[in-house]
């Protein structure tokens, strides 16, 4: 089932520095790194936050997120 883009940018904009949006899509091990480093200092957290916002975000399979 896809992801909702809504779910991911409102997870993102809130708690992009832990990694909530990577978990969400089921990027785990990438999750964990943003939630230890604090989104590459936000940095990282950013970068994820335009590229949900262009489309550019995939989930753990390579799929979309769902608009």
């Amino acid at each position: 089932m896809p992801k909702s883009w809504l779910v991911a940018v409102l997870l993102c904009f809130f708690l992009g520095v832990l990694g909530v949006h990577r978990f969400y899509v089921g990027k785990v091990g990438t999750g964990v790194l943003q939630l230890i480093t604090l989104g590459g200092l936000g940095v990282w957290a950013l970068i994820d936050f335009i590229m949900i916002l262009v489309g550019a975000f995939k989930d753990k399979q390579g799929q979309p997120l769902a608009k």
